[in-house]
C-alpha cells in the first residue's frame, strides 16, 4: 500500500498531466494551393520601353507548405507548370514562350516554374490582418536555377482567415511580388533556343528582358498543428 506522501505525489502528477499536454508547443501546420481552384494565379508581366507589353498568366499554382506558429517560420514549395501559362491569351506567343522557356530540349508538359520556401521569417499571424514578409528565394524554370547561383528578392503579405470565414477551413491568403525578375538568367530566351537565333535582333527591343511577377494563392490547412 502507497504511503501518504507517494500517494499525494501521484494524485499530484495526474492533476498536472493534462495541464503540461495543454502547454505543450504546437508543430507546425499544413497547408495547401490546389492547383485546380482556379483563384491562384501568377502573373508575370514583362513590358518593353519601345515594343510589347506582354503578359504571362496561369491559375494552376500549387502550393505544399507548412507555418510554424512558435517560431514565426514558413517553408515548402510553390509550382506553376508550364503548359498552363497563357500569354497575351494568344496561342503563338505561349507556344514561344514554352519554346524559349525550353529551349526546345524538353518535354512542355514535364517542365515548371518552381520556388522553394526555407525558414521564411513571417512572424506572427493575425486573423483578417495582413502581416509582411521579404524573404531571397531560389527559383527554378525546367529544373535550371539562376545562372549566377543567386536568388530573388520576393515581398509580400500573409492574412489568416479563420475557418467559417473563407470556407470551412482555415486558410492562408498569400500575396508575393518579385520586381526584376531576369528571364535571360534562366535561359527564358530565343538566343538560347534552337531555330530562333536569326530572330534574335529582331525581337531584342520588342520584348524586355526583365519583367514583375506577382501571386495571389489561398493556401488551405490539410492538417491540424499537433496538439489541436
Amino acid at each position: 500500500m502507497p504511503t501518504r506522501p507517494a500517494a499525494a505525489l501521484a494524485l499530484l502528477a495526474l492533476l498536472l498531466a493534462p495541464a503540461a499536454a495543454a502547454a505543450a508547443p504546437a508543430g507546425p501546420a499544413a497547408y495547401a494551393v490546389d492547383a485546380e481552384a482556379g483563384n491562384n494565379t501568377f502573373t508575370a508581366v514583362f513590358d518593353a520601353v519601345v515594343g510589347e507589353r506582354i503578359t504571362a498568366q496561369s491559375s494552376a499554382v500549387a502550393c505544399a507548405l507548412t507555418y510554424d506558429a512558435a517560431a514565426g517560420l514558413a517553408r515548402g514549395g510553390c509550382s506553376v507548370p508550364l503548359p498552363s501559362i497563357v500569354v497575351d491569351n494568344e496561342p503563338t506567343k505561349s507556344e514561344h514562350f514554352r519554346d524559349w522557356a525550353t529551349n526546345k530540349k524538353s518535354d512542355p508538359a514535364a517542365c515548371a516554374l518552381e520556388v522553394k520556401l526555407d525558414g521564411v521569417k513571417v512572424g506572427a499571424l493575425r486573423a483578417e490582418q495582413p502581416v509582411p514578409f521579404e524573404a531571397d528565394l531560389p527559383f527554378t524554370v525546367c529544373g535550371r536555377g539562376r545562372a549566377d547561383g543567386g536568388k530573388e528578392h520576393v515581398t509580400g503579405s500573409v492574412i489568416l482567415l479563420p475557418a467559417g470565414s473563407y470556407g470551412q477551413k482555415e486558410t492562408l491568403r498569400i500575396r508575393a511580388h518579385l520586381a526584376g525578375f531576369d528571364r535571360e538568367a534562366y535561359r527564358i530566351s530565343p538566343r538560347f533556343t534552337d531555330g530562333w537565333l536569326a530572330r534574335v535582333q529582331s525581337l531584342a527591343k520588342v520584348v524586355a528582358v526583365t519583367g514583375d511577377v506577382d501571386v495571389n494563392v489561398f493556401a488551405k490547412a490539410t492538417a491540424p498543428a499537433a496538439g489541436k
